[in-house]
């Protein structure tokens, strides 16, 4: 498949099959995650693969923006202490989100290659999920990817083009 169409053809699916994911298919989408671009190589993040059903149903319960039965999630997290090492302020509170929102996209897109239907979450308590999984204070998730076969298939939404790109300067369409 091409890029342009992966990105192109990708939806945030809520409604999944009742069928599990292969483990060595969830293995691959970890390590397409951790070939995303990091802030000085940064490489902090840490992905948690949760297929228990019970966990799944626990971890539900802290997080209202898991719809549907996913099969499977993905915990990407941040190890709070070692980005701050690694790139002070700047690393722990901001770069450290960046990197984990590259490795989510990167997740993402191969999911969909896969035949994955997906969603991130971001909606969920922090504090519940470290607890759920028995993560140290310093591992922090920072998105829940839900993950299943797709028992729906959305239409795309329209997308502006014209009205959010400018070559050189930005250009006021309204006169403002």
């Amino acid at each position: 498949m091409r890029v342009f169409e992966v990105i192109k053809g990708r939806r945030s699916i809520r409604k999944f099959e009742d069928r599990s994911i292969e483990k060595e298919i969830l293995q691959k989408l970890v390590e397409a995650g951790i070939w995303a671009p990091t802030g000085g190589n940064a490489q902090t993040w840490v992905f948690i693969i949760v297929t228990d059903r019970g966990r799944i149903q626990k971890i539900k319960a802290v997080s209202p923006g898991i719809l549907g039965t996913p099969n499977a999630l993905i915990v990407v997290c941040q190890d709070k202490e070692l980005v701050y090492k690694k790139g002070g302020e700047l690393g722990r509170d901001t770069l450290s989100i960046m990197d984990a929102a590259m490795a989510s996209q990167n997740i993402m897109l191969q999911a969909y290659d896969e035949g994955l239907g997906f969603c991130p979450v971001l909606s969920f308590h922090k504090r519940g999920v470290q607890i759920l999984l028995n993560l140290p204070e310093r591992i922090v998730p920072e998105l829940l990817i839900s993950l299943g076969y797709p028992a729906e298939s959305p239409k795309p939404p329209k997308r502006k083009f014209k009205e959010v790109y400018f070559f050189e300067e930005y250009k006021s369409t309204n006169g403002k």
